[in-house]
């Protein structure tokens, strides 16, 4: 029998398995400038990306201004700060020697909201459950990882902050949500294992269950 047209090669799926595993959340980067035009084809990733009821609800914020970046940190660290008082014993010791962000150094940042209120799509599929049109962004956010990752860029998800001060910091609508903060630029070093596994935080289940019967 022959391979669907659409059959990629043994080749390129070996690749593709090399990407997942290096596609790591970056939180040490360099301050060297991510050129516009790549910026701009790894943002172009948004437009494939499956969304409910063809919604396309992301809506993304580029962080620029020095009086943006330096409320977003604050507010990263206050939040920060309150999750370190949140652990005790050698869980707060680990914590405490953690970087959680990269937003001293990343070049580029950008917050990622859902328009809840899009009349995009109708509504079509979100009636019954409305956070598909979250999942829809978070969905399109992974395609854009991968992406950068594949272009030799590092990402990293910042969820260590008040969405609604962020919000409110950004001036964004009201019916927008966050859903992340993204810090983007080329990593110091190249890694497979993920940060949190080398720090002794957590470790990841080489062989989980994935199937619940």
């Amino acid at each position: 029998m022959q391979p669907p047209a659409t059959a990629f090669s043994g080749a390129f799926r070996q690749e593709l398995e090399r990407l997942l595993r290096l596609r790591r959340d970056v939180r040490r980067f360099r301050t060297d400038p991510v050129p516009a035009e790549l910026l701009e084809r790894c943002l172009a990733s948004f437009s494939l990306a499956p969304s409910v009821g063809l919604s396309e609800p992301w809506r993304i914020v580029r962080v620029e201004s020095p009086a943006a970046r330096a409320g977003a940190l604050a507010n990263f660290e206050a939040a920060n700060a309150k999750a370190l008082a949140g652990y005790s014993g050698e869980k707060a010791a680990i914590y405490a020697r953690l970087k959680l962000s990269g937003m001293r150094e990343a070049p580029v940042q950008l917050a990622v909201f859902c328009d809840e209120a899009t009349p995009k799509g109708a509504g079509l599929g979100a009636a019954t459950m409305p956070e598909t049109r979250r999942y829809s962004v978070v969905a399109a956010i992974t395609q854009f990882w991968l992406v950068t990752r594949a272009e030799g860029l590092g990402l990293g998800w910042v969820s260590i902050l008040d969405p609604e001060r962020l919000s409110a910091d950004l001036e964004v609508p009201a019916s927008w949500r966050l859903v992340a903060y993204l810090c983007l630029g080329w990593p110091e070093e190249e890694l497979e294992t993920p940060e949190l596994e080398r720090a002794g935080w957590e470790r990841r289940d080489p062989a989980p269950e994935l199937v619940v019967r």
